[in-house]
């Protein structure tokens, strides 16, 4: 391995250092131990560390085609040791800024998609139920003032024909009064007859499908 090859490899090593200090503080950032569960938190463990160790490894392999060397190792402390020291507290002060602008420009996306659409949608529907309401209301009242009309006419039409009747019927004679009703009493007999018939044969047949 030439020395330049070295140098790109310490330089690229203390670089990975750096990130591996950024990388740790980001995850914490967003993991929130506290609350999370044991075995989540150890399963993330596991997949951040093989995530950082394919990393590191292809950063090597794009420097020196993977050459694994001791002060590869020293490298990586130098670097996580100069984040530590001269980066942390200005990383951790632009990553929560960055934070906290995600998450305004999410709220205020929200609000604007919220005010421009789903409101205007709500507005909608509540502006269809009450025209809805108002026309089966005024169909309502339609036909109520069509019944009561009807209504009217009905009487206006039946009285005279129900006074009418009733003079004709003191202008018969009593003798075909008196045929008539006799004839309405045999009918009505019959009728009553033909019901009882009809109780008759509903018992029979419910006695038939019980048995």
């Amino acid at each position: 391995m030439s020395l330049t090859t070295q140098f790109y490899t310490m330089i690229a090593m203390v670089g990975m250092g750096s990130w591996l200090g950024a990388a740790l503080d980001t995850y914490g950032r967003f993991l929130k131990r506290p609350k999370r569960a044991h075995w989540v938190v150890f399963i993330n463990d596991v997949l951040f560390w093989v995530l950082q160790g394919l990393i590191i490894f292809y950063t090597l392999l794009m420097v020196n085609e993977g050459e694994l060397r001791f002060y590869v190792f020293i490298a990586l402390l130098c670097g996580y040791a100069t984040y530590q020291s001269l980066l942390k507290k200005g990383y951790l002060m632009v990553l929560e800024a960055l934070i906290q602008f995600a998450i305004a420009t999410y709220r205020f996306f929200a609000k604007a998609f919220q005010l421009l659409i789903i409101r205007p949608i709500q507005a909608l529907i509540q502006f269809v139920i009450f025209l809805l309401l108002g026309l089966a209301k005024l169909l309502l009242f339609l036909g109520k003032l069509i019944l009561k009309i009807l209504h009217l006419i009905l009487l206006i039409v039946y009285t005279p024909i129900k006074w009418i009747g009733l003079l004709l019927w003191k202008l018969v004679p009593n003798g075909v009064k008196n045929f008539l009703g006799k004839y309405f009493m045999r009918l009505a007999g019959i009728m009553e007859k033909v019901e009882n018939i009809k109780l008759i044969i509903i018992k029979i047949w419910k006695k038939i499908r019980r048995s």
